[in-house]
Parts: C-alpha cells; structure tokens; sequence
C-alpha cells in the first residue's frame, strides 16, 4: 500500500508541526511519524538531509545504504520508503514545497535545469561537513520565515534577486540593467572572400570584410557558443556578428558597414545589448551569463 500526501496540510501532520505556509515547509525527521516511512508518494518536490543512518532507503525501486550526511531528492509521483533500524530514531531534516509554488514564476519556467530530481538514488549526495552546514542554514532561514510573524512591513516585503541588477525575465516589467561588459578594438583588417577566420577556419567569409579582433575570449567568460554568427557585440550603435570561433584570450568580429577605429569601444552586453538576448542566443538564463564572467575581468563599481 502507498501512502499519499495530498497536501502541505497533510505533510505538517506526520511532523505534528503547524502549517505555516500553504506550498512549503520545512520538518525534522525526528518528529515525524513512523507510518511516514512506509512506502510514501510526497506529491511534491522535496529536498532531504540524513543525519544519521537509520534505517535502509527505497526511492523509486532502488535500494541504498547511505552514511551520514547524505542528501537526495525526490519529486511528484517518486516513491520513498525506509526500513528502519530496530530502535533507531530518524535524524534529519525535509525541505518539501508544492509544485504549484513554482507555477507561472522565473523559478518554473527554468526548473528544467534542475536535473537532480531526477537522480537515481545511487546518485544521493554525501556532503562535507561544511557543505552539510551550507544547506542546515538554508534549511532554518526558510523555516525562520515560515515562522515570522507577518506586520505592516513584512507582508509588504519583496526579495529582487537579480532584479537588483536590472535583470528580469518578465518582458512588461521595464527595469534598467546597471551591468556592462566591454572591451575595445585591438586591430582592424581588411579580409578578401573567401578567406577564413579562426581556430579550425570556422568563419569562411563571403564578402570583402573588414574584421576586428576583440581582447576577450572563453578564459573570461564569454561563451564559445556565441562564436560563428550566433552572438554579437555593439560597436558605436551598431551591432557586429562574432565570426569564427570564440578563442582563449580574443575573439573576431565583422565590421563591415561599421565606422570603427583601432581602441572603440565594444560592448558585449549592456546598454543597447541586454543580458536577456544574449542569455537567448546561449539558450540559458541571465545569471549564467553573469556567473560566467571569470575573476580576470577587471571590475569596476560606481557608487551614487
């Protein structure tokens, strides 16, 4: 027989916890319930941490002996179940949140790219102790603000994230990126058709073209994909396609048609060149493109 928890309501009870929030909550595994741990669909995403070991694990079929410190994952329609150990208590802790909470949000529309849930359990974690500590923190902050009392200044409170950077990947709301990466011209040539450009000869090129080559390249955090045409760079209000491969330390961009001199400016996004688009080009999300970006480029702040 399969238990089911339809509901976060549900899920609180086997912990004998209030619920604090309609779609998440966060539980020690010392107070659950012990029918908890017969064969159990959750319902939802859930994140676990075992303290100690107690018991043998089930999820999905897959039996495993793990040690102490040891975190997996499950999601909605995954099967958990655990054979305890005669007389021993569960240590841990369970982060558990609905689908639902996702919906329709920044979160959801990039879940695909947490692939973990959908681990085989032999694929659990064994954290550090230092890892293992990392994620007991973020186990308790989220439980401190399940548990704070809403005020007048609390239910009015909204956490930006990268929208602190202007950043957002909902297209009506008009926030203004603060960030800007770019370089300058190193060189200017004048390349025949015909010619290639590049490692591998990767930019054949079908016109006459002026080519400048730009001192940034993967070692700094700009993407290889965006090579051959994919990206591009912004050279005095116009755009100019990188051409060829992105190589270590520099990159070739077509200029043709483009008024550019030897030290312009490039911009590679920023003003007139958001982070959203090129973050498209690369079919991935903002903040790898701001992750990407290595310790080598120099970092300059303005303060108002």
């Amino acid at each position: 027989m399969i238990t089911k928890v339809e509901n976060i309501d549900q899920f609180n009870r086997y912990f004998n916890q209030p619920t604090h929030h309609p779609l998440v909550s966060v539980a020690n595994l010392a107070d659950a319930h012990l029918s908890l741990f017969n064969p159990t669909d959750f319902g939802m995403y859930c994140v676990v941490l075992m303290d100690t070991e107690f018991g043998e694990l089930t999820l999905r079929d897959s039996r495993m002996h793990y040690q102490s410190g040891t975190i997996f994952t499950m999601k909605p329609g995954h099967i958990v179940s655990m054979n305890l150990n005669s007389g021993a208590r569960p240590r841990g802790w369970m982060l558990a949140f609905r689908p639902e909470l996702i919906v329709n949000s920044g979160l959801g529309r990039d879940f695909y790219m947490f692939n973990f849930f959908d681990y085989e359990v032999a694929e659990a974690l064994k954290l550090y102790e230092g890892e293992r500590r990392i994620i007991l923190n973020c186990f308790n902050n989220i439980l401190s603000e399940l548990r704070a009392p809403d005020d007048e200044f609390t239910s009015n409170m909204v956490r930006l994230g990268i929208g602190h950077y202007g950043i957002t990947s909902v297209p009506t709301q008009k926030l203004e990126e603060v960030c800007t990466l770019k370089t300058n011209i190193l060189q200017i040539k004048h390349v025949p058709a015909d010619e290639t450009v590049g490692y591998s000869r990767k930019g054949v090129l079908n016109r006459d073209s002026v080519i400048g080559a730009i001192p940034i390249g993967y070692a700094d955090g700009l993407d290889r994909h965006l090579g051959n045409g994919v990206g591009k760079v912004l050279v005095n209000g116009k755009r100019a396609p990188i051409v060829g491969n992105v190589c270590m330390d520099v990159c070739m961009i077509d200029l043709t048609g483009i008024n550019a001199e030897e030290g312009d400016e490039v911009t590679i996004f920023g003003n007139g060149l958001s982070i959203n688009e090129v973050a498209q080009w690369l079919g991935t999300i903002p903040y790898e493109v701001l992750t990407s970006i290595s310790r080598r480029v120099r970092r300059i702040y303005y303060k108002e």
